[in-house]
């Protein structure tokens, strides 16, 4: 019987099959598996994965920010079928100035992550049905997840809000420290607010 590594790795190898050299790299890291694609056929890829090798769900819509680097950006998508059978992550670079091509026509669960993506690091999706912010308000211009943005914030004009001073994050309440004794004094609930 085949386990969900070997399912997926059986999927890998197709995907490389029908690809080819559009798929950049595949790598297995304890037994997952993950699956590097160009850009352009980023979409396609994914098409593929849904309609013909069974993964019915897409858990997670993420995005990395390479700062310094060219491209700019990572996608991962993790999808999945419904009985857990297989797991698969996609990933593909985005330069700043190129959008990502929505998976919402194959996964309505996309949605909201990809508009998470968009507020969050502004990386732009072409073919979303409702492409707005959905945490920050309609007319921020900032992207509070990019490695550029202040850890001590910016400040905010939006009227009628408790504050029009800096919005902090650094060292504030639900912020972890890096290093520390141990993972109990990193925790940010642990620490006395004064």
């Amino acid at each position: 019987m085949d386990t969900p590594a070997m399912a997926a790795a059986d999927d890998v190898k197709k995907l490389r099959e029908i690809f080819g050299d559009r798929i950049l790299a595949n790598v297995e890291f304890r037994g997952e598996q993950t699956v590097i694609t160009e850009l352009g056929v980023l979409h396609d890829v994914l098409s593929k994965c849904r309609n013909d090798l069974g993964y019915e769900m897409v858990l997670d819509v993420s995005s990395l920010d390479h700062f310094g680097e060219d491209p700019r950006f990572e996608m991962v998508y993790e999808i999945a079928t419904v009985d857990d059978s297989k797991r698969l992550r996609v990933k593909t670079k985005v330069a700043e100035d190129e959008k990502v091509p929505s998976a919402t026509d194959l996964w309505a669960g996309a949605d909201w992550h990809e508009r998470e993506v968009w507020d969050m690091m502004g990386i732009p999706f072409s073919g979303h049905p409702n492409l707005t912010r959905i945490l920050m308000w309609e007319g921020y211009p900032f992207y509070p997840l990019r490695k550029d943005f202040p850890l001590a914030g910016r400040p905010s004009d939006m009227p009628d809000v408790a504050f029009t001073d800096v919005a902090p994050l650094e060292g504030g309440p639900f912020v972890t420290c890096a290093g520390g004794e141990d993972t109990v004094r990193r925790e940010p609930r642990a620490r006395v607010v004064e």
